[in-house]
């Protein structure tokens, strides 16, 4: 199998490729503009790989899409995306052209007959936020983005939706909860906790820190991921949850203690405009009908993604 793979270059998408080379015998081709959040230097590493090979390029551009249309694929996983909420809030510009213009150039290289399969990843935070009480998001929920990044996602899932009802185009649609593990950027929370505490610096915790997040490790999020790639059926959305609902404030003090650090840390500053209060999705779709079983436990999975920067840390800096 010749598997495309946007945005492998980020978070999700190298532990993806880890993933994909490790457990399969795809051959995996990359397109990644490397960003201000990406691991060029674990494309380096990848590169001696027979099965894989990096194209540098932004798939919101046309020409840089078709160059990697040098063969035929039996599926697209599509990854790239601007993804910082806060960075959407300053400017939405960026988070427009690859959120949405880059996933309509896919999905016109796949009208072409290209690739057997699209796989478009997308985020809960298309369905807006939750009440404490409500029960969490399914597939069916409606669409109700609160910040300018979670609109540009839930526009291209809606381009996603309408070129597979129009065309018929072989696509489906993921939503993850909010994932944490290796090679996540700094500017994200929970590496944002752990780079604070060990330069025993403040924390700056939006609002209250009452905020709830449903957390999935990004190894379970992957082995969904390819079980999908492997029988998930076209036209479908698959919600990829954690089942571990956290508030903010309980992440940021159980890292603390791992770390030996006084919760004198935490500093609460201004909410962020149109921040959403509660996240949670129900997996049940993708576990009843593709069979997918989370490996991690979330305490275990939160030691290892801290240890892993706590190394990171005391060598470099992200």
């Amino acid at each position: 199998m010749n598997v495309l793979v946007t945005g492998g270059a980020g978070f999700i998408g190298v532990n993806f490729l880890n993933y994909l080379l490790k457990n399969t015998t795809y051959d995996v081709t990359v397109i990644d503009y490397l960003t201000y959040a990406s691991h060029p230097e674990e494309i380096k590493r990848l590169i001696s790989n027979p099965r894989f090979r990096f194209f540098k390029g932004n798939v919101s551009v046309k020409e840089d899409i078709e160059v990697v249309m040098d063969r035929e694929y039996e599926a697209i996983v599509h990854f790239a995306a601007e993804s910082h909420v806060d960075k959407s809030i300053q400017n939405a510009d960026n988070f427009i052209e690859a959120n949405i213009v880059g996933t309509y150039q896919l999905l016109k290289q796949l009208s072409k007959g290209f690739v057997k399969k699209m796989i478009h990843i997308s985020t809960d935070e298309v369905y807006g936020s939750l009440n404490l009480g409500d029960q969490p998001f399914m597939e069916i929920s409606p669409l109700s983005p609160n910040n300018p990044y979670s609109a540009t996602k839930a526009s291209s899932d809606l381009l996603v939706q309408a070129y597979y009802e129009t065309f018929r185009l072989p696509l489906i649609i993921t939503r993850c909860s909010n994932n944490f593990g290796p090679f996540q950027h700094v500017e994200k929370f929970i590496p944002t906790i752990v780079y604070n505490a060990f330069h025993n610096c403040k924390i700056p915790l939006y609002g209250d820190g009452m905020q709830i997040r449903d957390w999935l490790f990004v190894e379970d999020h992957c082995a969904a991921i390819a079980l999908i790639l492997e029988r998930g059926k076209n036209g479908e959305v698959y919600n990829i949850g954690g089942g571990n609902e956290k508030t903010n404030i309980d992440i940021s003090m159980e890292i603390l203690d791992m770390m030996g650090k006084s919760q004198k840390l935490i500093e609460h500053v201004k909410d962020r405009k149109g921040h959403d209060r509660r996240y949670a999705i129900n997996s049940s779709k993708l576990q009843n009908e593709l069979g997918w079983k989370q490996e991690f436990n979330f305490e275990e999975a939160l030691k290892k993604t801290v240890q892993w920067y706590i190394n990171i840390f005391k060598g470099k800096l992200l």
